[in-house]
């Protein structure tokens, strides 16, 4: 989990005052629950009000935009709480730490159904099935683990990396499972039998840890990024490496696939947020930041994609032109994750800075 330092961004209006930025805020409402620095942020599948976070305090939240009162908190952590997700259904949140136990929770009754633990090293990320309460997650023990979150019961750990666990998911249709390592490879398993069907490293591929990982809607294809600054485009059923994203030129913080173009989105250090066209392999536009690019997010199904950056600036960027259709302030710190609400008019953030916040995007539908 990166941490980053501080960013003050002083700017000057036409007539020579000298203006704070931090002072202006865009954002509808802030949740002040969290006491450091804010990781993750998730949103209810089913419920557009009810959003989830975790911390560097940690600590875990879930709430409601527009009132703090009522907040639960999510109990039970020793250590950075660095993923949250809610089940495809929204009935069920976990909630992932650094300390090695995932705490599900009930959304409904808001109490705490379970707690799954591995090997007791830190967890990474987390991650859903799409049709069923199956969780999988990727620790710096080397393993992903694969939990039913209906009966707190392991299924199975999947162990063949060699080094943390960085990024991961199901594929959309279910079938298989896609990891990715700092030890600059991507494995694809088989959930049932918890072997590998395919291990892609070495020469044509990543040379260093990668960072993220997504998934075309047909699980047929996956995109990885790397610190190394490449961009790869693996075929899921052979395995083969069948594509680089040449443009970047620092790590790859980030990346996602549109769901109703062919389009993938790449933010790195670099400062630049990239637009792709994934079937012809070509850069469509490049929008440029002023600081690294550390979280993104396509808005649903529109031509639109949210960036948030270390200067604290959450920015809305139309992918058919590359021009910034609107930026948003209020954070005074780094952009840490950021998360649409199931009806798309709502648009939350984390930040270093403890906040997390919320911005009205109904326009960009």
């Amino acid at each position: 989990m990166m941490q980053w330092r501080s960013w003050n961004k002083i700017d000057e209006d036409a007539f020579g005052f000298v203006v704070d930025s931090e002072d202006i805020d865009d954002s509808t409402y802030a949740f002040q629950g969290h006491q450091d620095e804010v990781f993750i942020v998730a949103c209810s599948p089913t419920d557009s009000s009810l959003v989830a976070s975790g911390g560097k305090d940690d600590r875990g939240f879930l709430w409601r935009i527009g009132s703090e009162e009522g907040a639960l908190e999510l109990t039970g952590h020793k250590d950075t709480v660095g993923t949250v997700a809610f089940s495809s259904d929204g009935n069920l949140l976990a909630c992932g730490s650094f300390d090695g136990q995932i705490n599900v929770w009930n959304t409904a009754t808001r109490t705490l159904k379970g707690t799954l633990e591995g090997s007791g090293s830190g967890f990474e990320w987390l991650k859903w099935h799409s049709r069923g309460h199956l969780i999988i997650a990727g620790s710096e023990d080397c393993n992903v683990w694969m939990w039913n979150a209906d009966h707190n019961a392991i299924l199975n750990t999947f162990a063949g990396h060699s080094n943390t666990v960085t990024c991961g998911d199901f594929t959309p249709d279910g079938k298989l499972i896609c990891t990715g390592s700092d030890d600059a490879s991507l494995r694809i398993w088989d959930p049932r039998s918890a072997q590998s069907r395919h291990v892609v490293r070495g020469h044509g591929y990543h040379s260093d840890g990668l960072t993220c990982l997504s998934m075309t809607s047909d699980s047929q294809t996956v995109v990885s990024g790397s610190k190394d600054s490449s961009v790869h485009i693996v075929n899921l059923n052979s395995g083969q490496v069948v594509g680089s994203l040449a443009g970047h030129t620092n790590s790859i913080e980030c990346l996602g696939i549109s769901s109703s173009y062919g389009w993938v989105a790449t933010g790195s250090m670099d400062q630049k947020l990239i637009i792709w066209d994934l079937t012809h392999q070509s850069s469509r536009c490049i929008c440029e930041h002023d600081e690294g690019v550390t979280s993104l997010t396509w808005l649903g199904s529109s031509r639109y994609v949210a960036s948030g950056c270390i200067d604290g600036k959450v920015r809305i960027w139309d992918s058919l032109s590359g021009a910034c259709a609107r930026e948003f302030s209020g954070h005074a710190d780094v952009v840490q994750s950021l998360a649409i609400t199931a009806d798309g008019n709502t648009m939350v953030s984390a930040s270093s800075d403890g906040s997390a916040r919320v911005f009205d995007i109904s326009m960009f539908k």
